[in-house]
């Protein structure tokens, strides 16, 4: 092959060095790696390793482990652990966060615990040699949290208990690192360690509070997606540096990075879907090949004290892992396959291990000798490699029979048929109008948001309706289309805008109208506009009637007024289930005000159905003014009023006063009125005047009147 290389010119020398060629091999690993090895049933994940293992040093020596494969491996690393802390649902943690301390401290202990016993008795080492090598065994790598993302399960209970036991045991690891790191570096005094801690703590302060409010500024003044992507991965990067400044591992800043922008990027976003695409196309697939390089397979055969190191380790970070994941199974009396599942993602060893080896390897005793010689260095490799399939394996096969068990109970349980229509007329409201359906949508329905552009047929200037209609059709189908979401996109005809409306929503099977507040163009124009207005007469579908002045993911909390009666309305709960799930995709708290009657009904369905909704509720005494809200309405807020047509259960008179008070005390804020469903098939939702609903009517009945006698009692 040289020879015939030699012949054609060709100047083909190995390890390739060319930027070009490096980059292009890279290129056709990540292409064809998962490709060929899922023939072989053998995870993406594993492939991406092996493949780094056949092309570096220690395999046929096709690439160098160059500074290029150090630069996009720690993107990659950071990139893991960012998305970690994006993925992992802030409402859930919040109910699961001491089962996750529970695991992380239970994967800290055991295997450190083993660890040090074994490395101390078995393989003769000192004392600080044992602890920082029982440490690595301590420490994990989510090297297998893109397959749960694949499986779409990233958000189950068991993911984010062991996503969040990662937090606290690399935590731990690291600061036994760089305890031990300190002592050989003679930094090591009597307040060295506790000033390393204070110094994480005050850091990881200042970053879960000034992220926040720095992202929340920059998403409300720039909407650009490059702009916000590129804004995102500098905040990643500022709170690794800043983390290494003080002298732990940046994973954990990047980690924290992650969870403090959480809230502002909702799973269903242009954004996450950006996000997502670059790691796992890029950086994440360099990262898995670079630590494939690092793996010497050499060590299997000659260097039997390696073997028998990498034995014990292998050995001894499994079954750590497993005591730990087994024990919070017991403790939480959770099922088996989530006991795997956390099994699977706690025990692969690279990022934390990596760092703690190259720091042992690197610090000289007196006597000449290195805290981890090569034996531990190889040995490492191996636990590297070993323990990256066992996780990759065990968290496939969990990944996949969770997800076919959601799958049969999605298709056992009847859905009820959903449907949103936008109609897109104004360019500056398409973005914030999509969003909001985004947001709203039953994330595991397809084909459930249509995009409308009605040409008035009468009008002179249908030609330049037509064009301006295209546009905003086309900028919506671009938004979802980043979210990977199926928009379908309707331009029609019509004698006037409403009946086009009202067509269209027939011809789709709508069940939800969403339209941007009216723009007043003259004295004498009507509040809501005479399109809003005659479409509430002509429908009983619910409609949302929106103006948003911030971007939607930009809001930090939902206040919902609602009018006394509304538990008698048929959208009741369609509508409640809607806000639950604003309030979930957004990580934002929804706040109820009510009669105290009408809240115990709004309280009992929500934990009936919607448990995990940050939910607060207020009584609402007199709902003939609503002067009294404006003090509980800032600008990032959402003021959602629940409304009613004319003739309606809840209807009031005092709806009449709605367009003047928003106008006078709401003109700076973002709003929203909502017109419930006024009738539908009974069969298909709960109507409290059908027997068929009467046990669940029953359960809202005594909570509302306990949450009424107790509001009494306490006013």
């Amino acid at each position: 092959m040289k020879e015939l290389f030699d012949l054609m010119n060709f100047d083909i020398s190995f390890p390739i060095t060319d930027p070009t060629w490096i980059f292009f091999l890279v290129l056709v690993i990540i292409l064809f790696a998962p490709i060929v090895l899922e023939r072989l049933r053998i995870p993406h994940i594993i492939g991406m390793i092996l493949a780094g293992v056949v092309v570096g040093e220690h395999g046929f020596n096709i690439l160098a482990r160059d500074s290029s494969f150090e630069l996009f491996g720690k993107v990659g690393l950071y990139y893991i652990m960012f998305l970690a802390g994006l993925e992992m649902n802030m409402e859930d943690f919040k109910s699961i966060r001491v089962k996750a301390t529970v695991l992380g401290l239970l994967a800290f202990i055991f295997p450190l615990g083993i660890g040090i016993w074994t490395n101390l008795n078995l393989l003769n080492y000192g004392l600080m040699t044992s602890v920082l090598l029982a440490s690595m065994y301590a420490s994990h790598t989510l090297i297998a949290y893109p397959i749960v993302i694949r499986y779409g399960i990233n958000r189950q209970r068991a993911v984010s208990i062991a996503v969040g036991g990662t937090a606290v045991t690399d935590t731990l690891t690291l600061l036994v690192l760089a305890v031990i790191g300190g002592m050989y570096k003679g930094e090591t005094s009597e307040m060295f360690w506790i000033w390393l801690v204070l110094k994480v703590v005050v850091l990881s302060a200042v970053i879960m509070f000034t992220f926040p409010r720095i992202g929340r500024w920059f998403f409300r003044r720039y909407s650009d997606n490059v702009v916000q992507y590129i804004f995102v991965m500098a905040m990643v990067f500022l709170g690794a540096g800043l983390m290494e400044f003080v002298g732990m591992e940046g994973i954990l800043g990047a980690f924290l990075a992650g969870l403090v922008l959480n809230r502002l990027i909702p799973h269903v976003s242009p954004l996450m879907s950006h996000l997502e695409f670059v790691g796992n196309a890029l950086f994440i697939p360099y990262f898995l090949i670079g630590v494939g390089m690092l793996i010497n397979v050499n060590v299997l055969f000659g260097h039997i004290d390696s073997v028998k190191v990498a034995v014990v380790m292998i050995v001894v970070a499994l079954l750590g892992k497993w005591i730990a994941s087994w024990l919070t199974q017991k403790i939480y009396k959770m099922r088996a396959l989530e006991r795997e599942l956390m099994f699977g993602l706690s025990n692969a060893q690279a990022a934390a291990t990596l760092a703690a080896v190259l720091v042992g390897y690197n610090i000289i005793l007196p006597s000449g000798e290195r805290l981890l010689n090569e034996d531990v260095l190889n040995g490492t490799i191996l636990l590297i490699l070993v323990t990256c399939v066992v996780s990759s394996f065990i968290t496939e096969h969990a990944a996949k029979r969770i997800a076919m068990d959601d799958a049969a109970v999605t298709d056992e349980k009847k859905q009820e048929k959903e449907c949103f229509l936008i109609p897109v007329a104004n360019p500056e409201t398409v973005e914030n109008l999509m969003n909001l359906g985004l947001v709203v949508r039953d994330g595991k329905m397809n084909n459930n948001l249509v995009a409308l552009s009605v040409i008035n047929d009468n009008s002179d200037s249908a030609a330049k309706q037509e064009m301006r209609g295209k546009r905003n059709l086309e900028r919506a189908a671009q938004i979802t289309a980043s979210a990977n979401v199926d928009l379908k996109t309707v331009s029609r005809f019509d004698l006037n805008i409403t009946t086009g409306i009202l067509h269209a929503a027939k011809e789709h099977e709508a069940t939800n109208i969403i339209i941007g507040l009216h723009y007043k163009m003259s004295i004498v124009d009507s509040f809501f506009g005479s399109l809003t207005e005659n479409l509430l007469k002509n429908t009983y579908l619910q409609v949302m009637v929106a103006r948003f002045l911030i971007p939607v993911n930009t809001l930090r909390r939902i206040i919902v007024a609602v009018p006394p009666k509304a538990e008698f309305e048929h959208g009741f709960m369609k509508w409640i289930t809607h806000m639950c799930r604003m309030s979930g995709q957004l990580g934002c708290r929804v706040h109820f005000y009510a009669q105290a009657r009408t809240l115990g009904y709004i309280k009992g369905y929500i934990q009936q159905k919607h448990k995990e909704t940050r939910a607060v509720f207020s009584e609402l005494e007199n709902w003939d003014d609503l002067l009294i809200l404006t003090g509980q309405v800032n600008y990032d807020h959402l003021l959602v009023i629940v409304s009613a047509r004319r003739g309606s259960i809840s209807y009031d008179s005092a709806f009449e006063k709605l367009p003047t008070q928003i106008s006078r005390y709401f003109n700076n804020n973002s709003i929203m009125v909502l017109y419930p469903e006024q009738k539908g098939d009974p069969n298909e939702s709960l109507s409290f005047s059908d027997p068929r609903g009467w046990a669940e009517t029953q359960y809202y009945d005594k909570v509302g009147n306990w949450f009424y006698k107790w509001f009494k009692k306490n006013s």
